[in-house]
């Protein structure tokens, strides 16, 4: 477990990295903001406040602390030698925030020796900042966070998202209709480390998306994880590309198993 004193200066780093980044977001966005670049499919973009807001935050952070490792959407990537990486995605929500559409977001997490240890995640449209620290809970605005009690399946309110490429959303919508039936309705925010967040909240019973990569959920999942949800892939793995499952206990296990059925780790 690492020291409590390493605990509060990577939270309070991430902490400052978000809410400066949000800030930047929020603030600076210009009316007539455009696509700067595209990854996976045309539909799958990048603008320039995307790469403004990673400039941002790795310049924060490699000032601070210089031997430590980053790993951020927009394609920072660098080694380091003190066992702490960053887990950045620098605006989750990218779309969204695109359009106008107020679901977006600044994930910052902080991982020692490969497990998350810190999670912060700002959602500026909202005026609501999540955290949590490995084993000290997880906080919306300071104040402590407990996930909803789990309903009976049916009842269930389900989280989602979708990739970008033809093949993966054909399938990914397959799923969906399957779904759907089976629970009390599915919802599509369009920003998976939000969705995470109000898992955490009780505003979501439950979460699972295909595709995720490791900035999208490396802070989410910590703060789901210590609100009381459940994390997971496919049974019996962890959260991973292939499949990202949270719910609280009771819920968890028949969305995993019901996703499992359904194929919903695979194109």
């Amino acid at each position: 477990m690492p020291s409590p004193e390493l605990l509060d200066e990577l939270l309070a780093l991430a902490l400052d990295a978000a809410h400066r980044a949000g800030a930047l977001l929020r603030d600076g966005r210009p009316a007539d903001l455009g696509v700067a670049d595209t990854k996976s499919s045309p539909v799958d973009v990048v603008t320039e406040m995307d790469l403004a807001s990673e400039k941002l935050v790795l310049e924060l952070i490699t000032g601070s602390r210089p031997d430590d490792g980053y790993l951020g959407e927009e394609g920072a990537d660098r080694p380091g030698t003190s066992g702490v990486r960053w887990v950045v995605d620098p605006l989750d929500g990218t779309v969204n925030y695109l359009y106008g559409l107020p679901s977006w977001g600044v994930s910052v997490a902080a991982e020692l020796d490969g497990r998350a240890v810190v999670g912060v995640v700002a959602v500026p449209s909202r005026g609501e900042t999540f955290h949590a620290v490995l084993g000290g809970g997880a906080h919306l605005n300071g104040k402590p966070l407990s996930t909803r009690p789990a309903p009976p399946w049916g009842q269930a309110l389900i989280g989602t998202g979708f990739g970008y490429l033809t093949a993966r959303r054909t399938h990914q919508a397959e799923v969906l209709f399957a779904l759907m039936p089976e629970v009390r309705d599915i919802r599509r925010a369009g920003a998976a480390a939000v969705d995470l967040c109000d898992v955490a909240a009780g505003r979501l019973d439950g979460f699972y998306e295909r595709g995720l990569q490791p900035w999208d959920h490396a802070a989410g999942l910590l703060i789901a994880a210590e609100a009381g949800a459940l994390c997971g892939g496919r049974p019996g793995r962890p959260a991973d590309g292939g499949l990202t499952v949270t719910a609280p206990p009771g819920v968890f296990e028949p969305l995993q198993a019901r996703l499992e059925e359904l194929g919903a780790w695979h194109d």
